[in-house]
């Protein structure tokens, strides 16, 4: 039997994976076999975008700081401690010693330098952020310093609240600088961090598996190896997870909730966390530059309906673009858009825009994308009923990103989920006039108002929590009435697992951190 096993893993995982021993050591308690919605876009931590690469990426690479087990506070990583000055323009982290990255180079204050600097200047030898900058989350950096190994000094151009939990975020995460000198582009292929597990392969369309770091300076992994599967379509993840070819799968799709929850071979896991899912407007042009025509949208979407039946109960109707989950941030007062199919009609007939053709641009699946084509359609259905023609285009999920992230120019709609770690992320990155797609943002409807502007460029400069709290409180109220964006739902992340899992966890930050977890 062992023996049988040993053949089949060879064949998940390629003979390569076991080649340093004589004899094939693997059990089945060695190896969990995650399946995910979608191929990676990269392992470069500096050029990823998706929660999909993101759940890799943690697993591989540590940041300066992390969110704590199960919360959204800060703790320490990579860094044993920091200080912060008065002013907020300084932030000194004291480092770990003796760690290494994978590659065996040294993690230390250079490191940590070359990982930002690679990041936000571009005449950067090994510049690199990708198509969409992720050099958003650190623009506030003036200056890194290493006074010495231990030592790194960020000096920031103006206070910048959301700085620490942007250090928490995987654009923070830490990497090899010998790894990216040797690779340099083709590093997103070669990843190589301080993390609890070690890059060995990468098969397009097949596999990422990683392996245990034995050197690892925090306790060593129980599970050796973790192979990442990508399978795009939810029946066949489902079938899979049915018959054991995998033992864990992200984002059950709503429909297959009751079945697994009922099955004593499977444990199911929610949590709740900061996510939004929405419908961006092309602001740009008819008929979504009238702001008539953008709240008839709201109004005329059933998101009750699409939560209810679609969802089947697993999220909420979106109020906007700051979710309950920032509890201290958000605005209770802002109620969701009503289903209010005559309100609908009224303001697409003041606006001129009747019979107006939509291009809606919709993703076969994708991180955090729920069940995007029955969504589009539930939508696509409710839009014609109030006089509007929708056409859909659906394509793969990183030929999606590729056509959306670059701006909306030859469509009029597209679907579109974050999930994030700060009430200053999501707006700023997707409805700041400094953050269209042509000024490195992900604002792809090119959605402006200066008064919005105004409010979340003072948020993020103020160290007051009660004074941030209440301007993103105005925040929403503005976003409310301007309606960029079709406010769908906040998702209540899941995941299933064989019942021989154990430690398995979902992180409201949606990560996934596997160090822990075991097979029996």
């Amino acid at each position: 039997m062992k023996m049988r096993f040993c053949r089949w893993i060879a064949g998940i995982l390629l003979l390569s994976i076991f080649s340093s021993s004589p004899t094939c050591s693997a059990s089945q308690g060695d190896v969990l076999l995650l399946g995910q919605v979608a191929e990676p876009q990269s392992l470069d931590p500096q050029v990823a975008t998706a929660a999909n690469d993101s759940r890799i990426l943690v697993n591989i690479y540590e940041g300066l700081v992390r969110n704590g087990d199960g919360s959204l506070t800060l703790e320490p990583s990579l860094a044993k401690s920091w200080k912060v000055s008065d002013d907020g323009l300084t932030y000194t982290f004291n480092l770990r010693d003796n760690v290494k990255f994978h590659d065996g180079s040294s993690f230390d204050a250079q490191a940590v330098k070359f990982t930002f600097e690679r990041m936000l200047d571009n005449k950067h030898p090994y510049y690199h952020t990708g198509p969409f900058p992720l050099s958003f989350f650190f623009s506030a950096i003036d200056k890194i310093e290493t006074p010495d190994n231990q030592t790194v000094v960020f000096k920031l151009k103006e206070p910048f609240a959301p700085f620490l939990s942007n250090l928490a975020t995987p654009a923070g995460l830490i990497v090899s600088p010998a790894a990216v000198k040797q690779y340099d582009k083709d590093f997103s292929r070669h990843p190589s961090g301080t993390g609890p597990f070690k890059f060995t392969e990468w098969t397009a369309n097949q596999r990422v598996v990683v392996a245990a770091n034995e050197e690892y300076w925090d306790t060593r992994p129980t599970l050796n190896y973790v192979v990442f599967r990508p399978i795009t379509d939810a029946n066949t993840r489902v079938a899979e997870m049915l018959s054991g070819g995998i033992d864990a799968m992200v984002e059950v799709p709503a429909d297959n909730v009751p079945l697994f929850s009922s099955d004593k071979r499977f444990r199911l896991y929610e949590a709740t966390g900061p996510h939004v899912w929405y419908g961006m407007l092309n602001t740009s042009q008819p008929p979504f530059d009238d702001v008539r025509v953008r709240q008839a949208v709201n109004y005329a979407v059933n998101k009750d309906n699409i939560v209810k039946y679609i969802l089947q109960g697993s999220a909420d109707v979106s109020e906007g673009p700051i979710p309950s989950a920032f509890d201290w941030a958000f605005d209770a007062e802002t109620q969701a858009y009503p289903y209010d199919p005559q309100k609908a009609r009224e303001l697409i007939k003041a606006a001129g825009a009747e019979g107006q053709k939509i291009v809606f641009y919709v993703t076969e699946g994708g991180s955090g994308m729920l069940d995007p084509i029955p969504m589009a359609t539930a939508i696509q259905a409710d839009l014609k009923a109030v006089g509007l023609s929708v056409e859909i285009q659906t394509f793969e999920w990183n030929t999606y990103l590729s056509k959306v992230n670059s701006g909306l120019k030859q469509a009029h709609m597209a679907e579109m989920a974050w999930m994030t770690n700060d009430p200053d992320t999501l707006p700023f990155l997707t409805l700041h006039s400094n953050s269209w797609p042509e000024k490195g943002g992900f604002n792809s409807g090119y959605y402006s108002n200066k008064e919005l502007d105004a409010l979340l460029d003072k948020a993020r400069v103020s160290n007051d929590l009660a004074e941030r709290a209440q301007l993103y409180r105005q925040v929403q109220k503005i976003v409310h009435r301007d309606a960029p964006w079709l406010f769908v739902a906040n998702w209540k992340q899941n995941a299933v697992a064989s019942e021989r899992i154990s430690n398995f966890k979902l992180q409201p930050n949606f990560n996934l951190l596997l160090k822990d977890v075991r097979k029996d």
